[in-house]
């Protein structure tokens, strides 16, 4: 068994996730790393809490990894991902709630933060992860951008990305193993959207891969229109 975004590394290595056109992800990390540098200017830049949503096969995997490797700071940024913590292909809630109460709470509130992995091989909760206080975090995942989570966190991305593209990339790197939860996983992710509004939680809002032009970015730190934000499915 896998995550929905096949990710199985705490700590996961440069390069892996989505695959992205370099100059597209060049783009999309422009706008990111700029949020983060303006940071700088208050207690939050040696400690700023990012946080990527979007949906599977956006490329926010891709897109923490590129920012680790750029971050501006001189202290290298914790990265936690969400389908490290996902329990189950029905965990997308499990997850969300784990993070908040956690890591992302703990964390404002000056107290330890911790996350613990789910194992996909053996469908157990697996080893806990301790959480550097005194370093940036970067989370990624589907379900970063809770409402909740708005008050905790410094900058939130939300990556958005055409429904066609975003499904081929999910389910070609997974071996197979995505397609038979597809239709639950979109079902419990549309859930989240409708409740959440992620995208309206967002600081920064980018676009990977418009339909019929190739990958590109679009930065906002305004509400989006719900006209082009609608469900992925």
């Amino acid at each position: 068994m896998s995550s929905p975004d096949s990710r199985a590394a705490a700590e996961a290595p440069a390069g892996l996730g989505a695959p992205a056109d370099a100059t597209g992800a060049a783009a999309l990390l422009t706008p990111v790393l700029g949020a983060v540098q303006a940071l700088g200017r208050h207690r939050a830049g040696g400690r700023a809490v990012v946080l990527i949503d979007g949906a599977s096969g956006a490329g926010k995997s891709t897109l923490a990894d590129a920012l680790v490797a750029a971050w501006p700071g001189p202290v290298a940024p914790t990265l936690v991902r969400l389908d490290d913590i996902y329990p189950g292909w029905a965990g997308l809630e499990a997850a969300i709630e784990h993070i908040r109460t956690q890591v992302l709470i703990p964390r404002h509130e000056g107290a330890p933060a911790r996350w613990r992995r789910f194992d996909w091989t053996t469908d157990a909760a697996a080893e806990w992860h301790a959480v550097p206080a005194d370093r940036p975090l970067i989370v990624e995942g589907c379900g970063t951008l809770a409402r909740a989570h708005a008050t905790v966190s410094d900058v939130r991305v939300w990556l958005d990305a055409d429904d066609g593209i975003r499904k081929q990339r999910a389910l070609a790197r997974d071996g197979g193993a995505f397609e038979a939860h597809w239709d639950q996983w979109q079902h419990d992710w549309a859930g989240y959207r409708a409740r959440e509004t992620p995208e309206r939680q967002a600081t920064v809002r980018l676009l990977a891969t418009p339909p019929r032009s190739r990958p590109a970015a679009v930065a906002t730190d305004t509400p989006p229109n719900r006209a082009e934000t609608a469900s992925p499915q």
